[in-house]
């Protein structure tokens, strides 16, 4: 058999594994897009086309082998081969395995997500045995049947091609890569094909569907590496920098003097000499539909439903994505998710980066990050450390725990020990600020579920019974508070770090990002407040409420602020939402920007369409494209601090 024989064997053997997929999530998710007027028979056409790019790039050590190895040494190249495509294939089985339950938990085919978390293998494979146990026994099986049928009946086809003459290898050699390099590529244009080429139409999980999974994780990563700025414009758009921060102060209503900066100072509205200490505590994965004071089902957060009549209730927040560094980075620093990695696990911005900690130190504050898993997940503990907060306390510091997960100590010991330390600060006359992180409402659902009155008694590892357990740490330690002379002068804050699972058929569903918030203290008065915010809204407003005049970088306004608009930003992958009252643009990498009309749900059970695509909205389009270039200049550029002297102006603006 000669070299394109062998190669074409070996493509029509992952085609076949890719389309086998393909096929399945087509019939699993056939009634997400029946309706939808969409032609997602055309998965099939356009998916072959992901296929064949992921294909021709597995070839190409092969060829290599094939045409250039000496006769001499042809046995180790046939064994080299055989375990090579044993691997290959074996891998491309897995992983096809790995996306319906990839799928089925995140709405989309696996990305950079699926091999991120990879360097954390204590919680990830907690995570996969206790939620994912069939999944991977199946996997495995169809494995184990590949490799005996591969050993058993695949035969060795390269005899005779080692005895042909370099010149006939070589010349054959350089057709075949001609052929690999145009199937890679898929493109005769300036640029070669990517996943956003799958993206044939606005129903989301059609576009999934055509993605190839060994394709969208590689491409992921490379995306995720290579966040420069020149591949920011490259993917979204260019403009000049100086009117994409006017664009942004514009509908952000920030005003300063300085064109290429956010930085400005903000006045309390609660102006007092003796400043409040600050509590934010972040709740993991609780979406609103868990929520009945914000719309969700009765049941699962009595303490929060009934505490959101002491205070200040977000009835219309929205996070900043679907990630915890996200979240964390909107609660603690005040800016939305800039692209590629989060700023959490970026160079630039572990040191030298805006925090709540860097805004209040100059008032004497001691500020802390308090977790009750290990902090060094996610580059936690760095990234605090290195913004200004002066503690970290996690899992380590926790002495005898009641109860632990693989994520780290349950949240009624995470609520009694941050009790512990606030009482013994404020004994000490120490003004504080601290950031608090939950870990209950995370797969594989482990708590001391016995402290509740189960939502879900079938299934006691639920998602709905780890948020009412969650609301129970939250009850816990509102009640544990207010027994202590610290709580009439603290602000409490609630609030989630994303949703727990984003799914629906828009391009970006909106109602998925949406989260509660509730700002408790002594002497708060009640609101309700119903307009749009987001994540830097909820610390701008916090701030206000403390009582200080600041000068911050906060991509936010107070919500006491008469200048703050109706306006959200969310990040969806690698995807951008700019919403302003009821219109959203999307933009997309290497893709014509959309614009949206958006119906909010009738209920937290709609789970429908709730995105009506409508004529360009020009202004709105370029907004959004404004603040994904600014989000990426002001890390770029170390630019997001709360020191004017460190703003460097550019060459060219």
């Amino acid at each position: 058999m000669n070299t394109f024989k062998i190669l074409m064997k070996y493509y029509f053997y992952m085609i076949f594994i890719f389309f086998i997929g393909r096929l399945l999530l087509f019939i699993e998710y056939f009634d997400n897009f029946k309706n939808s007027g969409v032609d997602y028979w055309m998965t099939f056409i356009y998916g072959l086309r992901m296929d064949t790019m992921s294909a021709s790039v597995l070839l190409l050590i092969p060829l290599i082998v094939l045409s250039f190895t000496p006769k001499k040494i042809k046995s180790f190249a046939d064994k080299f081969l055989k375990y090579y495509f044993l691997i290959v294939i074996s891998i491309l089985i897995y992983i096809e395995n790995a996306t319906f339950p990839f799928v089925a938990q995140y709405d989309v085919r696996p990305n950079y997500l699926f091999v991120e978390y990879l360097i954390y293998p204590k919680e990830v494979f907690a995570m996969i045995f206790a939620d994912y146990k069939i999944e991977l026994f199946i996997a495995l099986v169809m494995i184990a049947i590949f490799a005996y049928l591969f050993f058993k009946y695949d035969k060795n086809d390269s005899e005779g091609i080692y005895e042909k003459s370099y010149t006939k290898r070589i010349v054959v050699f350089f057709i075949l890569f001609l052929v690999l390099f145009i199937g890679a590529r898929s493109s005769f244009g300036h640029r070669p094909a990517n996943t956003s080429d799958a993206m044939y139409t606005s129903n989301r999980m059609v576009n999934e569907i055509t993605k190839n999974s060994i394709y969208n994780i590689v491409y992921a990563i490379y995306v995720s590496n290579t966040h420069g700025s020149k591949q920011v414009k490259k993917l979204y758009g260019d403009m000049y920098i100086s009117e994409a921060f006017s664009r942004v102060k514009k509908r952000l209503n920030i005003k300063n003097d300085d064109n290429i900066s956010i930085l400005r100072e903000e006045k309390s509205h609660f102006k007092s000499l003796k400043s409040k200490n600050l509590v934010i505590f972040v709740q993991e994965s609780m979406g609103y539909q868990f929520v009945n004071a914000v719309g969700g089902e009765e049941g699962i957060t009595p303490n929060l439903n009934k505490l959101s009549k002491e205070g200040i209730l977000f009835k219309n927040l929205y996070s900043n994505g679907t990630r915890s560094i996200r979240g964390l980075a909107g609660l603690t620093a005040g800016n939305f998710s800039v692209p590629g990695k989060g700023v959490l696990k970026r160079n630039k911005s572990q040191s030298n980066f805006f925090t709540l900690a860097s805004a209040l130190k100059p008032f004497g504050y001691y500020t802390s990050f308090i977790y009750g898993g290990e902090s060094r997940f996610d580059n936690m503990r760095s990234w605090y450390i290195g913004n200004g907060f002066d503690e970290i306390v996690d899992q380590p510091m926790f002495e005898h725990p009641t109860f632990t997960s693989p994520w780290g100590v349950c949240d009624e010991d995470l609520v009694t020990k941050a009790n512990k330390e606030f009482k013994k600060m404020y004994a000490q006359n120490k003004k504080f600020a601290t950031v608090m992180f939950s870990t209950s409402n995370h797969s594989p659902f482990d708590c001391p579920y016995e402290k509740i009155d189960l939502v879900d008694k079938n299934n006691i590892k639920s998602v709905k019974n780890a948020v009412k357990y969650a609301d129970y740490a939250i009850g816990k330690f509102i009640e544990l508070a207010k027994k202590e002379k610290y709580y009439k002068d603290t602000v409490i804050v609630i609030v989630a770090d994303h949703n727990v699972r984003v799914y629906g058929e828009d391009m970006v569903p909106v109602d998925m990002f949406h989260i509660p918030a509730l700002i408790l203290g002594a002497d708060m008065k009640p609101i309700v407040y119903d307009k749009i915010s987001t994540q830097p809204d909820i610390l701008a407003t916090a701030l206000d409420l403390i009582g200080l005049d600041l000068t911050y970088p906060i991509m936010g306004k107070s919500i006491f602020s008469e200048e703050k608009n109706n306006i959200s930003l969310m990040q969806f992958h690698s995807i951008y939402a700019l919403r302003v009252g009821d219109k959203v643009a999307v933009i997309r990498p290497n893709k014509e920007a959309v614009t949206f009309l958006y119906k909010e749900p009738s209920s937290y059970l709609d789970k429908s369409s709730h995105l009506t695509q409508i004529e360009h909205d020009t202004e709105l389009e370029k907004d959004a494209l404004a603040f994904v270039l600014t989000l990426d200049y002001l890390y770029d550029k170390k630019l997001y601090n709360n020191k004017r002297e460190n703003i460097e102006k550019p060459a060219k603006i």
